[in-house]
């Protein structure tokens, strides 16, 4: 389907067109033009008139009824699934010289093929973009272009063979490919330092691979699926173009420990990135987790559950985390058990194994230092050597295929690979008996599905992985067809039986709890695993297949593709009711997504209406608001001080700061001067007015219950590292902001169960906030306090006609919606404003808030109060007449 998002005048000129479907196809040799314009969050102020530019567009796609809008995913890989093949003799110019097929064994043809086949979604356009494996020269590039979309709805990036080389075999196989696996570069015969122009290389492929995204997507309407660690930063170049397009992604490696992804020079850059998309996807909750806590150690970002979902709020987008690992295409395995050739095969290894009453034993493993298979023969050699009686009749084939990656590490573990078999087979074999035999020829599917079907067990032990699917397709070929029962000579009632020994550092390993879990490392215990699956009772087996079937075959590769794209598309429903901006340079690039009605707050804008107004209350935050959060001195300055006493001496203001800090703490900065009652009963809140006097309400709660408290948080706070308790008069704070996180949260949940039992029978209540615990007197709140200055207010006849609230955190979202409520022109309300006040609640930074303003930092705040200061230094100072027509008639 051609996109929506650009018009190629040229091609519909001359009427050019024509592909898959009936459907005009552009002419990748041209530049098109991508209605960027139009599209809402990407050129600021034009959210307006996006209905309009939709609407158009709208009308657009419907002047032809052959091109009805139907659902498109842009499935994004470093390989296309298609195998390209050039014809002997070609020319060195001209497509034609190019045969192309389907590449069956690609999981990305799978999806397609199983979710139209079982999942309702036949209907749904599939659009692939990534690389061919074979170089093809310049001059072919549009021709072959055109014939892959036109016959395969494939979009090829063609990369330089150099770039290619430094990005593939450099920093993906070289220095991401080892780290996932957990192999750190500790020496340059290691998988080799960190090397910033493979970083730049790799950066480059991802851009290109956005530049050809670009050339098909429609972003208000399709979903881009983006896999692998290849493509890892693709998605900042996506959000960067499209604030609001609809992007997952899915890790089919694993993701390591925080203690290992630390050690990448660009690891902030990498999580910065996969952030950038809607849902992120793994395998297995290890490798969330260990995702998670990289997120939460270097960026300071809290995840939680939301409804069953994991779910990490970044700047104002929720970012979903999915964990389901991928299963096989059934459909596939079940048509190759079908073919003729198969059963031949079967047939022919049923004579060469079992005939001789031997067992065969089965691993298929690429050749790579992470399979493990140099262990597992050192296994199978222990088993021989501790099990004389298995000697002459159990054989181990090892499937070896060829590695993906290059480099010495290969070389070397295919080297000792055959000098263990070598070794093996001249210890224990026979004139007739071989213990070991490596096959490490490439093997057609349908005989690698027949080494399955006779397999007695099969071993998969690599010492880190990310899926692998071999143990799936073992037990779909072990539970066999009419024809494979036939060729084992099993009878219509027999059931079917499999075993399985595979390593706990594999993404599958979690879903077989029938298979028997082991520790590659542990030579012993692998051989022991060996001898326990050939000496297990028959029924046993039996069970363990059972239950190891229903799962496989109940979860295979479209329920994952259908489960993701389902998630991917309640993740992105609130898209278009956001307001979008881009922030950030580079690779730091992320967009804020906010509520529509919120806005930054223009100084120009308080101001004046400050200036027409004559009642006024202004409540501020202390900590986070006229002083930075991560200030290590908390003392105010004298410029704050004055501009602060400059608001009070305007009789028309009543200054609040709301602060949480003692009340001794603020007398050492502030003249404390006569309590005169206002919100005394909440204690721990300090007022301004007139005269540059500062009134302190003292406490008359009782404070009995910190006696409790604080001998408990003391407790934590020396088992603690980083945590810090905090007096704040009549409430109590214990902070683990400068902990380990995971520690300091898990401590935090203990302290808040541990307080409120202790505490169960005082008039207190215990809060958990981020990176914080407090207790403080029930019922005390910054709401309480803001909804008791207006009513004091209304009390006294003056209802205000101009309010300011200001703060930035979660206490002070309690005075924004008290501020809010009783700015509502609802009669019933107890609280009420002017009929025309003029209301600003603005919080600190933009965030999701009640506030319906924002400013930046402290730093604006304090700009602003200068600028309020300023007028009401002005007011004073001006003579009567002059001050008399700076007001505004309401």
């Amino acid at each position: 389907m051609v996109s929506r998002s650009y018009s190629n005048l040229l091609e519909l000129a001359s009427g050019g067109g024509g592909g898959g479907g009936g459907e005009p196809l552009p002419s990748l040799g041209r530049r098109r033009i991508p209605r960027v314009v139009t599209a809402s969050g990407i050129v600021p102020d034009l959210d307006a008139s996006d209905d309009d530019a939709d609407a158009a567009s709208a009308a657009s796609d419907q002047s032809s009824s052959s091109h009805a809008t139907r659902e498109r995913v842009i499935i994004v890989a470093n390989q296309l699934p298609v195998r390209a093949t050039r014809r002997p003799g070609a020319g060195a110019a001209g497509g034609g010289g190019w045969d192309f097929a389907w590449d069956e064994d690609s999981l990305l043809l799978q999806v397609r093929d199983s979710l139209r086949a079982h999942h309702g979604r036949g209907d749904v356009d599939f659009v692939y973009v990534g690389g061919l494996r074979d170089d093809v020269p310049p001059a072919d590039h549009d021709d072959v272009a055109h014939r892959l979309l036109e016959g395969f709805r494939c979009v090829p990036t063609f990369l330089p063979a150099d770039l290619r080389s430094r990005f593939y075999h450099g920093f993906c196989k070289q220095q991401l490919w080892p780290l996932f696996h957990y192999m750190l570069p500790l020496s340059p015969e290691l998988g080799g330092r960190f090397d910033r122009l493979l970083w730049q290389a790799y950066v480059s492929v991802n851009k290109i691979f956005a530049d050809k995204i670009l050339e098909v997507i429609s972003p208000d309407e399709d979903f881009v699926w983006v896999h692998d660690y290849h493509l890892m930063v693709l998605p900042t170049f996506l959000r960067k173009r499209f604030n609001r397009v609809k992007l997952g992604f899915f890790l089919h490696s694993p993701f390591p420990s925080s203690e290992i992804y630390k050690t990448l020079p660009v690891r902030e850059e990498l999580l910065r990135s996969l952030l950038n998309a809607d849902l992120i996807g793994f395998h297995t909750f290890d490798y969330a987790r260990h995702f998670l806590s990289c997120c939460s150690r270097m960026l300071g970002l809290k995840y939680e559950s939301q409804r069953g979902y994991i779910a990490l709020e970044y700047y104002g987008r929720t970012v979903t985390i999915k964990i389901l690992p991928v299963g096989v295409h059934l459909e596939q395995l079940q048509s190759v058990l079908n073919l003729p050739e198969t059963g031949v095969k079967v047939g022919e290894l049923m004579k060469q194994f079992c005939h001789r009453d031997r067992r065969l034993l089965l691993g298929v493993d690429d050749m790579d230092i992470f399979k493990g298979i140099s262990l597992k023969l050192l296994a199978f050699e222990q088993l021989l050597v501790q099990h004389p009686e298995w000697r002459g009749r159990v054989v181990l084939v090892q499937i070896a295929n060829p590695a993906r990656g290059r480099g010495k590490d290969v070389k070397e573990v295919q080297e000792e690979s055959d000098a263990m078999v070598r070794r093996i087979n001249d210890a224990f074999g026979q004139p007739d008996y071989q213990p070991v035999i490596l096959i490490d020829k490439p093997l057609q599917f349908y005989e690698r599905m027949a080494y399955y079907v006779v397999a007695e067990c099969c071993l998969v032990t690599a010492v880190r992985d990310g899926m692998n699917l071999i143990p799936y397709e073992y037990i779909i070929a072990r539970q066999g067809n009419e024809m494979i029962d036939s060729a084992l000579g099993l009878g219509p009632s027999s059931r079917k039986k499999s075993m399985l020994v595979v390593s706990e550092f594999i993404g599958c390993s979690p879903s077989l709890s029938g298979a028997i879990r082991v520790n590659p490392w542990n030579i012993d215990s692998v051989a022991d695993a060996m001898d326990s699956a050939l000496e297990m009772p028959e029924g046993e087996k039996v069970l363990r297949h059972e239950k190891h079937h229903r799962y496989v075959s109940t979860h295979d590769v479209g329920y994952w593709a259908n489960s993701f794209l389902q998630d991917l598309d309640r993740t992105c429903l609130d898209h278009n009711r956001r307001r979008c901006w881009g922030i950030g340079f580079g690779l730091k690039f992320r967009v804020v997504a906010l509520d529509p009605n919120f806005k930054k707050l223009a100084v120009e804008h308080l101001v004046s209406a400050y200036r027409r107004t004559t009642k006024r209350i202004i409540l501020l935050d202390y900590d986070g608001t006229l002083m930075p959060q991560a200030s290590f001195g908390k003392s105010p300055s004298s410029k704050t001080i004055d501009m602060l006493n400059s608001l009070c001496r305007d009789r028309n203001n009543m200054v609040f700061l709301v602060s949480t800090k003692s009340r001794t703490t603020l007398n050492e900065w502030f003249l404390p001067c006569e309590n005169l009652g206002l919100a005394a009963e909440h204690g721990y809140f300090l007022r301004l007015r007139r005269d540059a006097e500062w009134e302190t309400c003292i406490p008359v709660t009782d404070c009995s219950w910190k006696q409790i408290a604080e001998p408990v948080m003391k407790t934590y706070t020396e088992t603690t590292d980083g945590s810090t308790i905090e007096d704040k008069e009549t409430a109590i704070v214990w902070s683990y902001e400068d902990a380990d996180p995971d520690f300091g949260s898990c401590q935090a949940k203990e302290l808040h169960d541990h307080l409120e039992s202790v505490l169960s029978n005082e008039p207190v209540s215990v809060k958990a906030g981020l990176n914080h615990v407090e207790v403080k007197p029930q019922g005390v709140s910054k709401g309480l306090v803001a909804k008791r200055i207006l009513a004091v207010a209304q009390e006294r006849g003056d209802l205000p006609d101009f309010v300011l609230c200001v703060g930035d955190d979660r206490s002070d979202e309690d005075m924004f919606e008290v501020i809010k409520t009783a700015a509502a022109p609802n009669p019933s309300l107890s609280l009420s404003l002017h009929p025309e006040a003029e209301v600003f609640a603005c919080t600190v930074g933009r965030k999701p808030s009640k506030a319906k303003y924002y400013l930046d930092d402290p730093a604006d705040i304090v700009r602003l109060v200068e600028g309020l200061a300023s007028v009401s230094d002005d007011a004073a100072t001006a003579p009567p007449l002059a001050a008399a027509t700076d007001t505004i008639p309401r």
